[in-house]
C-alpha cells in the first residue's frame, strides 16, 4: 500500500499576477522546494512576465490572520514561517513594493503596464483614494487602453458601466469617463 503523505520538501503555490491571471509553481514543474530561496521564486515570476526592471516588484502573502508580509528574497520558503502555516497550497501575490519617483523614466513598456495594473487595482480596492475628477481621468485612460479611440458605432451609451474603477462607482463618474474618453486619441 502506497503512502499518500506529502513529501516535506514538496512545494505547490499559485502566484496571483496583477492582470488577474495565475502562475502555478511546483516542485515537479519548476523544481521549487521549501528550501528554495525567495529570489529563485521571484526569478520564475519575472521570467514568466518577461520583466527586466525588477527592483520595484515583489511577492507578498497573508498569514492566517490576514496580516500581509513580503517574501524575503534572501530567505528560503521554509524560513517564512507565516507562509508555511497557510498551506499547502500556498498563495503569493505579485505586486509593486516601490513606486518609481518618475514613471516616465521607466524604460520597459511591460514595467509601465505592471505599474498601471497596480494603480488600477489599488484605486478599485480603495487603497489609493482619489477625487472624482482624477478617477474620471484614470478611468478614461484605462478605457482608452482597453478599447482604443472612441467610436460612436461601437461604443453606445453606457459602455463604461461594464468596467469597475472605484469602489461604489456611480453613474455620474461613468458619464464623466465617457466624456473624457471621447476626447482621447
Amino acid at each position: 500500500m502506497g503512502c499518500f503523505c506529502v513529501v516535506p520538501e514538496e512545494f505547490y503555490c499559485e502566484v496571483l499576477l496583477l492582470d488577474e491571471s495565475k502562475l502555478t509553481l511546483t516542485t515537479q514543474q519548476q523544481g521549487i522546494k521549501k528550501s528554495t530561496k525567495g529570489s529563485i521564486v521571484l526569478d520564475h515570476v519575472f521570467r514568466h512576465i518577461n520583466l527586466v526592471e525588477i527592483d520595484y516588484f515583489g511577492l507578498r502573502f497573508c498569514d492566517r490572520s490576514h496580516q500581509t508580509y513580503w517574501l524575503d528574497p534572501a530567505k528560503t520558503l521554509a524560513e517564512h514561517k507565516e507562509l508555511m502555516n497557510t498551506g499547502p497550497p500556498y498563495t503569493l501575490y505579485f505586486g509593486i513594493k516601490f513606486y518609481a519617483e518618475d514613471p516616465c523614466k521607466l524604460k520597459e513598456e511591460i514595467t509601465r503596464y505592471q505599474f498601471f495594473l497596480q494603480v488600477k487595482q489599488d484605486v478599485l480596492q480603495g487603497r489609493l483614494p482619489c477625487s472624482v475628477n482624477i478617477a474620471a481621468q484614470l478611468g478614461a485612460s484605462a478605457i482608452q487602453s482597453e478599447l482604443g479611440d472612441y467610436d460612436p458605432y461601437k461604443h453606445t451609451a453606457g459602455y463604461v458601466s461594464e468596467y469597475r474603477f472605484v469602489p461604489d462607482q456611480k453613474e455620474e463618474l461613468e458619464e464623466a469617463i465617457e466624456r473624457i474618453h471621447k476626447t482621447l486619441m
